[in-house]
């Protein structure tokens, strides 16, 4: 007989088993020495999103080419060049004109006048026309020479134009000095010897009553400087001869023997037209009156013009 021993089934069976129970046990004391895990509360579960259709590129043969080889257009840039900075320049300034001539702010209403004494505001507009004009348009210097040679009376003026629309107007007139009468109208002579249109009747003024015209007087280096109507040594022999007139006489003027005047006591005296020695004609003339009276001459003029060579006339 042999020595080996041969297990029967249900032996087999149960040492398998044994051997399982074995391990289980293991198993369990392994758990029992394992930390405890956090149990996480259970969350409703979120709805599904939608499932994405995927692309799918299928890269189909195709004949290579060379993009090289092909000549695309360009793309042009914008270019921010001198043009385009001259465009925009004339488009400003064009609008500014444009504004500037219809904006009725920039338009000018009336000129302001001031050290104006003998001619009126309204007159002064009247020539200078400056009413609805755009106020860049009125020049001062062409403002100021309309008003000299339209007006005598004007010796200096200043027009200063500013913006929005104003003009100032600043006057310096000629005043009358001499009321000149010569053939049935008068007119005023200021002392510079220029005539002007006169405004009504003014006291004060040395009357001149004149049988025949001046003569004629030479034109200054001014052309906006009107011609002088008499001299300026006319001006001031009136002016020393304004002071002796006899009260009730009026100074006359004759181009022969200049001026003089009818003495009340019967004659007319002439003293010329000539500012030099008025005194000393007086002087004269007051002799030779004295001289006469005494000897009983009544003469019928008496001329002063020359002091050193005095003479008179009798009635023819």
């Amino acid at each position: 007989m042999s020595d080996k021993k041969y297990m029967s089934r249900a032996e087999l069976v149960r040492l398998r088993r044994e051997r399982e129970h074995a391990k289980s046990m293991e198993r369990a004391a392994k758990e029992a020495t394992r930390p405890l895990s956090v149990v996480k509360p259970r969350v409703k579960a979120e709805a599904k999103p939608k499932q994405i259709k995927r692309r799918f590129n299928i890269a189909l043969h195709m004949p290579r080419v060379n993009l090289r080889a092909i000549h695309l257009p360009k793309i042009q840039r914008p270019r921010f060049g001198w043009r385009l900075f001259s465009f925009l320049l004339v488009a400003t300034f064009g609008a500014a004109i444009y504004f500037a001539f219809t904006r009725p702010e920039l338009r000018v209403t009336e000129a302001q006048v001031t050290g104006n004494q003998i001619l009126t505001p309204a007159e002064v507009n009247l020539v200078m026309s400056v009413a609805g004009q755009p106020i860049f348009l009125l020049i001062p210097s062409e403002l100021e020479s309309r008003l000299r040679l339209n007006y005598p009376e004007v010796a200096a003026v200043q027009v200063d134009v500013s913006l929005p629309n104003l003009v100032s107007v600043h006057i310096v007139e000629r005043k009358p000095f001499i009321r000149w009468e010569q053939g049935g109208a008068y007119t005023w002579v200021a002392e510079d010897g220029v005539a002007y249109r006169p405004r009504g009747e003014m006291i004060g003024l040395i009357s001149v009553v004149a049988e025949s015209a001046p003569p004629v007087v030479g034109g200054g280096t001014d052309p906006l400087s009107p011609t002088p109507f008499i001299t300026s040594e006319m001006v001031q022999a009136l002016k020393g001869l304004a002071g002796h007139v006899p009260p009730g006489a009026v100074i006359l003027y004759d181009s022969v023997n200049g001026f003089g005047w009818n003495d009340p006591r019967g004659w007319r005296a002439y003293f010329g037209a000539t500012a030099a020695d008025v005194e000393l004609k007086m002087r004269v003339y007051e002799t030779m009156v004295n001289s006469l009276t005494q000897r009983g001459i009544r003469p019928a003029l008496i001329n002063v013009t020359y002091p050193t060579a005095p003479y008179y006339r009798m009635n023819q």
